[in-house]
């Protein structure tokens, strides 16, 4: 690895599993010392057991309630003494929960799924923002080719596509609103990727059949390494004139 976050503390929600445990190690791997927040315990302490221990800070956290958010990011501040990046990969399916077609979709389901996939996202925007401005550092929040393109059949989870096309609308306003001063804000939307989330999806011979068609570049689905690479890219130096971004990893689902 070449040191390329050596110095810098980024923030990662969604570390106990998939993309958020995959940017975690990456992170850690090129040098940021690294607060992880994940409402699953045991899945956050085997990200953590994976990364030197004066540079993981594990914090246990329901990213749905506000107050536990501010006083998680006011921990990880304290701790640090200071705050350069945060990567929001925090999210989920609804469809246990009634997310559906939209004619179909259940109060319950849309409540539940927004809640889960764009509130969370607000709240840690919100309460990072400060520490994030004093360093002039970066954000990059995870959406979904979802909040970009109709999903079919396969793919009709419609308050779930309204929450990630709502991330990308939230971090392209902060992008413009906090670009001078210094903060980047940017999107990353990756396509189907091998993730504890996607499990559905991997187990259904029909979805797999149609890989070559919705991911054309490699005709399979992508890896949590995939987009891990990305989000380093645009939390290092390197992504320094890059602001307002939606960077899609999706293997050419969104060029058709």
């Amino acid at each position: 690895m070449t040191g390329r976050l050596a110095g810098k503390v980024v923030l990662v929600t969604g570390a106990a599993s998939g993309i958020g445990r995959a940017t975690a190690l990456r992170c850690a791997a090129e040098g940021a010392r690294v607060a992880l927040f994940d409402v699953a315990a045991d899945g956050l302490q085997e990200t953590c057991s994976r990364i030197a221990a004066d540079q993981a800070l594990p914090v246990t956290v329901d990213l749905t309630q506000p107050a536990a958010v501010e006083a998680a990011v006011t921990q990880a501040v304290e701790h640090w003494g200071r705050l350069d990046g945060l990567f929001n990969a925090a999210g989920g399916s609804g469809r246990s929960h009634g997310d559906g077609p939209v004619d179909r979709c259940t109060l319950e389901g849309w409540r539940w799924t927004l809640d889960l996939n764009l509130t969370t996202i607000f709240l840690v925007c919100k309460y990072a923002t400060p520490a994030l401005l004093t360093s002039r550092g970066a954000v990059v929040n995870l959406a979904s080719v979802l909040g970009l393109v109709g999903g079919d059949e396969d793919f009709a989870t419609h308050a779930y596509a309204a929450g990630k096309a709502g991330i990308i609308g939230l971090s392209r306003a902060m992008a413009s609103y906090y670009a001078p001063q210094g903060l980047r804000v940017n999107v990353i939307a990756p396509g189907l990727i091998a993730t504890p989330m996607s499990r559905r999806a991997q187990q259904d011979p029909a979805i797999l059949a149609r890989l070559p068609q919705l991911q054309p570049l490699t005709g399979a689905m992508g890896t949590p390494e995939d987009v891990a690479a990305a989000a380093l890219f645009l939390l290092s130096d390197e992504a320094r004139f890059i602001t307002g971004a939606v960077l899609t990893v999706d293997g050419g689902w969104t060029v058709r």
